[in-house]
């Protein structure tokens, strides 16, 4: 199993990025994916999920109305959009297939003037 997570970057606040994660060694449109990040010197949080067709999606208070999951199964990847960034988004972003304890590298966001 292999998660890569792309797409993170400086952005001020008020911006938005997209990150991507590509996965790999599964059959990935049979499972709900999830977005999870950790800010510095915080532990590790849910962000954001999205069942294996689409179809469910569910968010964090803290980015509901921002944040946007999707999923290409034909890419086998899995989609955050990140609009209205605030400096308390900063954090290493990972992409998890539910209910497996799997992680990639992670990207960073970093939201700051």
């Amino acid at each position: 199993v292999q998660l890569v997570e792309s797409g993170g970057g400086l952005v001020q606040p008020g911006g938005s990025l997209r990150l991507s994660c590509r996965a790999s060694g599964f059959a990935f449109s049979g499972y709900t994916m999830s977005w999870h990040r950790q800010a510095p010197g915080k532990e590790r949080e849910w962000v954001a999920i999205i069942t294996s067709t689409g179809a469910g999606l569910n968010y964090a208070d803290s980015v509901k109305g921002r944040f946007t999951i999707s999923r290409d199964n034909a890419e086998n990847t899995v989609f955050l959009q990140m609009n209205s960034l605030k400096p308390e988004d900063t954090a290493v972003y990972y992409c998890k297939r539910h209910g497996y304890d799997n992680w990639g590298r992670g990207t960073q966001v970093t939201v700051s003037s």
